[in-house]
């Protein structure tokens, strides 16, 4: 009987669960994580990743519950990870450091991007994962993190999809174009749509979604910007396309719901969810359009691929002056300089004779980050400008 039950016991230990507790040792930390394996999980074959981040006071596994996301799993097949946050001395409430958000985290200056990386690291040695295909959501304070991956992991991470949330990562500078697709809704006062300081606890200002939006379409190099897909009484839909690498950038809000996941399980104290929409569904199907196969540009082997620009000083108080190569055989070519939200707030035209470098003054223009664009016909390349006295 003995030896019976034992023999179950290593049978049992030698499937993989379906949702099962892990850690590893970073930064002086244990780190724990919820680990869900699809049904059916064959080594034999590679499956993508979703990392799905909690919001403040959440925890792993209260967003497995919270989003469904383990059921979309094994229904498409994909491995989803739910890692914590680092929880307070005090109350042991969960943050994410996704930069000047949120709470415990962030004031201690948590390495939750470090933490990320060296938890793929130890699920690819671990399962069979496609590197290529590894993605983020996360909401409220999670979705805020997922934005700072795409600015600080864009090597690992192949798209994001934040719910009810936002970004502080204002200097940002991916590796990469970084598919995005954001679910929100209009009734959320957490964190509103139109920015602003909300009604939670993290009492810090949040810019508007659609200035949010703009400057990381900026950051893809996407042509169209804020157009309307759809304008009705449930949902509405926002899209900025024609961006390198074939990337994406998709808002859905919607008109019911609050500061909780589209198509998933309310909580007792928490907003009601949206029945419009199913953030899983949507979610999925915008990843398995993307992976990190792609080029840095969709227009590799141009010139645009090999000009350079060169700024200093930068940050610049006064006078920028900018050095460009690149552009041979060039005809007249467009200067713009744009602020974070994607607004032109320079813009003239190099005719063909003249040198490639000028000046440009920047004295009376707000401190902050700025984007200068030289372009000339299809080919476009983009460097980011700080300016004030920093």
């Amino acid at each position: 009987m003995k030896n019976y039950f034992l023999f179950i016991l290593s049978c049992f230990l030698c499937q993989p669960a379906f949702s099962q507790f892990d850690s590893l040792f970073h930064e002086g930390r244990f780190r724990t994580w919820l680990l869900h394996l699809p049904e059916g999980y064959n080594p034999d074959e590679t499956y993508s990743l979703v990392i799905a981040m909690h919001g403040g006071f959440g925890s792993g596994s209260q967003l497995e519950i919270q989003s469904g996301l383990s059921e979309k799993a094994d229904e498409a097949g994909f491995i989803v990870v739910y890692p914590d946050g680092v929880p307070s001395f005090l109350l042991g409430i969960r943050t994410w450091n996704a930069g000047a958000c949120c709470g415990f985290a962030s004031a201690n200056d948590i390495d939750d991007v470090g933490f990320i990386s060296a938890l793929i690291d130890a699920l690819a040695a671990n399962y069979s994962l496609d590197l290529d295909r590894i993605y983020a959501t996360g909401m409220s304070n999670g979705g805020f993190m997922c934005y700072r991956l795409a600015c600080e992991l864009s090597d690992k991470i192949a798209a994001i999809a934040p719910v009810a949330s936002s970004s502080t990562a204002l200097f940002c500078a991916p590796e990469r174009p970084v598919p995005i697709i954001h679910f929100h809704s209009y009734l959320d006062t957490n964190v509103p749509f139109q920015g602003g300081v909300g009604s939670g606890f993290s009492n810090h200002h949040n810019p508007p979604l659609d200035s949010l939006l703009n400057a990381w379409s900026v950051y893809n190099n996407c042509q169209l910007t804020n157009d309307t897909l759809r304008d009705a009484d449930d949902f509405d839909i926002f899209r900025w396309g024609n961006c390198s690498c074939n990337s994406e950038i998709r808002l859905y809000i919607t008109h019911d719901g609050g500061h909780s996941w589209p198509g998933g399980t309310a909580s007792a104290v928490g907003d009601p969810v949206s029945q419009f929409i199913n953030a899983d569904d949507l979610m999925w199907d915008f990843f398995q359009q993307f992976s990190l196969e792609c080029a840095i540009t969709a227009v590799a082997e141009t010139e645009v691929e090999k000009a350079k620009i060169v700024l200093y000083p930068n940050p610049a108080s006064n006078l920028l002056h900018v050095d460009f190569q690149g552009f041979s055989n060039r005809g007249d070519l467009q200067v713009r300089l744009l602020n974070l939200p994607g607004q032109t707030v320079r813009s003239f035209r190099l005719e063909k004779q003249n040198p490639s470098s000028f000046e440009l003054n920047v004295g009376n223009l707000k401190n902050g980050v700025y984007f200068l664009e030289i372009s000339a016909e299809e080919k476009r390349t983009i460097e980011k400008v700080v300016i004030g006295n920093y």
